[in-house]
């Protein structure tokens, strides 16, 4: 008697495991940078962060938020917060002060120790170029080493200065470089007073030239060396309309994929403007699972080719909003997410 053929189950291979065969894949990252500067603020943070999942980062500010004199004791806290049982998504980061700052190596020394294991990033203030940002990366890969970290910390750097705007290129190419932060008050206060104060605020953050400039130029340099530009923050506290204006336009005209919040109010705002459309998400889902089901072969889909060049597109924009804390059509959920 003849055996019966073997059927073999054909292995759906995921998308990132396809699409982007030998690049550095480009970070997904929640769509909010939340800033916290004291104890009882980082809690609160934490404890939104908790209702509504990691849909923002939470940033502890060891530069100002701490007071003059107890720059140990806050890094020390700090740490302590990001090693508590509080801290259940892993999103808790931490500022670290300026390289010109005496502090800021003890700094990186009390976080990497204390907390390395569970920071996912670090952010560097105030670099006047490219040198202060290695040198303080070279500080991090060192302490890394020290504390016996089995992995490395990314690093987050704003750009405040001129030196920092000019070489934003070479900064963004620095391995371990995740995200390009734009600084808008210190950019606009080391003007000498050339840029008025109304460019600090909406409407004039996206009008005065010098300062669309800036952000152009940032989100450029970021965008072409595969890490994240964030977006700095809006003033208004209150109109949740007028910040979800601002981060519409930060992310459809200026092309920033993340922005800082300063206050709870602004986090879900930022969130619901930083989100894909909901329509091009279905047409992702769509497009993917056909691409899929074929092993990732061009297709036809509503009349029209796609290839890697789309999926590739289709799938960043399916992750982003997967990471916004959208709800997925079912077939995105259950092939990519589950």
């Amino acid at each position: 008697m003849r055996a019966l053929p073997t059927i073999r189950k054909r292995t759906m291979r995921h998308p990132s495991d396809v699409l982007f065969p030998g690049e550095k894949l480009f970070p997904i990252l929640p769509a909010v940078d939340h800033y916290a500067g004291s104890e009882k603020l980082m809690k609160k943070a934490m404890q939104l962060q908790n209702e509504l999942g990691p849909v923002f980062d939470i940033t502890c500010d060891c530069e100002d938020g701490a007071h003059a004199g107890a720059e140990r004791e806050h890094a020390e806290m700090v740490a302590a917060l990001i090693m508590s049982g509080d801290n259940r998504h892993g999103r808790v980061a931490a500022r670290i002060h300026d390289f010109t700052h005496s502090h800021w190596q003890q700094d990186l020394d009390i976080l990497v120790a204390g907390a390395g294991s569970r920071l996912p990033f670090i952010t560097l203030p105030k670099p006047r170029g490219a040198d202060d940002v290695l040198a303080q990366i070279v500080a991090l890969r060192r302490a890394e080493a020290v504390a016996g970290l089995p992995q490395t910390i990314p690093v987050h750097v704003l750009i405040e200065t001129f030196g920092a705007l000019r070489e934003a290129g070479e900064i963004a190419a620095i391995p371990g470089v995740e995200s390009l932060d734009f600084g808008l008050m210190d950019f606009v206060s080391g003007h000498h007073g050339a840029i008025p104060a109304s460019a600090m605020k909406s409407p004039g953050q996206f009008e005065h030239p010098l300062v669309v400039r800036a952000k152009c130029e940032i989100a450029t340099a970021a965008l072409a060396n595969g890490v994240v530009p964030t977006h700095n923050v809006t003033t208004e506290l209150k109109d949740l309309e007028v910040i979800r204006s601002d981060a519409r336009r930060a992310r459809n005209e200026f092309g920033f994929l993340r922005m800082w919040s300063i206050h709870p109010n602004q986090i879900m705002p930022i969130v619901e403007a930083m989100r894909p459309d909901f329509s091009e998400v279905e047409t992702a889902t769509a497009i993917l699972i056909a691409a899929q089901e074929t092993d990732w072969a061009p297709i036809a889909h509503d009349g029209k080719l796609h290839d890697r060049a789309s999926y590739r597109y289709y799938w960043e924009l399916l992750a982003r909003a997967q990471a916004t804390g959208m709800h997925l059509p079912a077939g995105a959920q259950q092939r990519f997410f589950a």
